[in-house]
């Protein structure tokens, strides 16, 4: 009986400890939950582009768009006589170093002749295309391979440098082309590819996201201060040799031109950097229609909106731009913006930040009208704005006057972008013809190019009619001889 009662009591205490050990166990030790997900998800991909009914074939994806782009993305050759290409950024901040990545992207070239290489898209059957303006400056010699091995000759239509954009043609038809896509109606976090030729290696293809919008790197440098940065930021991966190539989205449209990276070695750290076609696409149409980019300005002064100048200006709302001052005779004021104004929205485009506004309104011509949201005095104003040029005026900037014209005996004409590069000169005019007159009694010769007259740079035709009006005393005449050799003459009053 005692036995019986004993192990009654041993086999209650041996459950009731157990027990107390579950009990304990799930109450006190952090309990591992795993959930299992449904893999087959009824979802398509978005490209937030006019026809939003659009969706990647299935099993595609990447493959579609880079079977779609690859052959209409080219690799860019080119030669430089003197060795000099350019150096995107030559103090070599060490924090936050963006160089140009192009052929070789590591400082000065030796003095002989090198080659770079770039990338380029082609944007119509007929063979033209689109590269950043860094890959092409100061070149000798364009070389245009395409991706099925055919190699042309690159002529240069114009280039831009507040933009760093450029304009090429080669002799062809029937070239396989990429589309435009809508830059303006990209997402944060859309898929994209970068395609392009970095080191060399022909028609790479790389995949990211849109990591940001609307970025402004400070890169660009312009004489003027028109430079315009307004850069799609992926994190899709471009390397020297990139520049200039396509980025696109997954229905196989252009969305930007790889233009720059953000890196502290020289190659990719998931920052690049992309011209939106929104932008670019204007900029090719002007160059291809005008020779020149028309250039819509606002005419303010602005700052972003951060809390420093939210303190500063007494502001307590943190989204827009804030209008430090307008341009007398400018859109704005022409316009009714005021200074103190917080600019909300152009053309229903939500704005916060400078580079947002520049690169919208860089997308217009001058006379276009454009709506405007301020915020003024706790209230929003609805404005229409024409917007003008740096001249303050609606109409279009003349191309330089490319036709011949006669001083002191010879006939004298304007470089092509050809020409320059190949002399190495920024600018100038070349004598095509030498008849008796004061430059040749000075010692000039046919094929002499003028590119400073009495010290002045010389830029177009109306520029040296100009100089040699006013001079009242011999006449210095600097430029470069036919074979090259940079030679100085005084031409008599």
């Amino acid at each position: 009986m005692k036995q019986r009662q004993l192990f009654v009591s041993l086999l209650l205490a041996s459950v009731l400890g157990g027990a107390i050990t579950l009990i304990g166990y799930k109450f006190l030790v952090p309990q591992r939950v795993y959930e299992s997900f449904e893999q087959v998800q009824n979802v398509r991909f978005s490209n937030y582009l006019a026809d939003s009914s659009f969706t990647v074939p299935e099993g595609l994806n990447f493959i579609y768009a880079a079977e779609h782009v690859r052959p209409a993305v080219v690799h860019i050759k080119t030669w430089y006589h003197n060795g000099l290409a350019k150096n995107w950024k030559e103090d070599d901040d060490t924090d936050e170093l963006f160089k140009e990545f192009h052929g070789s992207p590591y400082g000065r070239m030796p003095s002989q002749p090198r080659e770079s290489a770039g990338s380029g898209v082609i944007i119509s059957p007929d063979g033209y295309i689109v590269t950043n303006n860094h890959v092409i400056e100061k070149a000798n010699k364009i070389e245009i391979v395409l991706n099925d091995k055919r190699s042309y000759a690159g002529t240069i239509i114009g280039t831009d440098p507040t933009t760093d954009l450029a304009l090429l043609k080669v002799e062809e038809e029937n070239l396989p082309f990429v589309k435009y896509g809508n830059s303006d109606q990209l997402k944060v976090g859309e898929w994209v590819l970068a395609i392009g030729n970095p080191f060399d290696l022909t028609s790479t293809v790389t995949a990211g996201i849109v990591s940001a919008k609307g970025r402004n790197i400070n890169i660009l440098r312009t004489e003027d201060g028109t430079q315009v940065e307004c850069f799609i930021q992926t994190d899709a991966a471009v390397n020297p040799g990139n520049s200039g190539g396509a980025l696109v989205n997954l229905r196989g449209e252009l969305v930007g031109i790889n233009t720059a990276i953000a890196t502290n070695t020289g190659i990719s750290q998931g920052y690049s950097f992309a011209v939106p076609v929104s932008l670019a696409s204007k900029v090719m149409d002007d160059l291809l229609k005008y020779g020149t980019v028309q250039r819509a300005l606002l005419g303010v002064r602005i700052l972003d909106i951060d809390a420093g100048t939210a303190r500063e200006k007494s502001i307590t709302v943190y989204k827009g731009v804030y209008v430090e001052e307008v341009n007398a005779n400018s859109a704005a004021s022409k316009g009714g913006i005021k200074a103190g104004d917080i600019i909300l929205k152009i053309n229903g485009n939500d704005i916060n930040s400078t580079s947002e506004l520049q690169g919208i309104v860089a997308t217009f011509h001058p006379g276009d009208r454009v709506d405007i949201i301020v915020l003024r005095g706790g209230d929003e104003k609805s404005l229409s704005v024409e917007l003008r040029n740096s001249a303050g005026e609606t109409t279009f900037a003349k191309a330089a006057n490319n036709k011949p014209s006669s001083v002191f005996g010879a006939v004298i004409q304007p470089l092509s972008a050809q020409e320059k590069n190949k002399l190495n000169v920024r600018d100038g005019v070349k004598i095509t013809k030498l008849g008796p007159g004061k430059f040749r009694d000075a010692g000039l010769e046919e094929g002499f190019v003028i590119t400073h007259l009495n010290y002045k740079a010389v830029r177009s035709i109306e520029d040296v009619l100009k100089i040699v009006r006013d001079s009242r005393t011999a006449t210095l005449v600097e430029g470069v001889s036919a074979k090259g050799v940079k030679a100085y003459h005084a031409v008599a009053p």
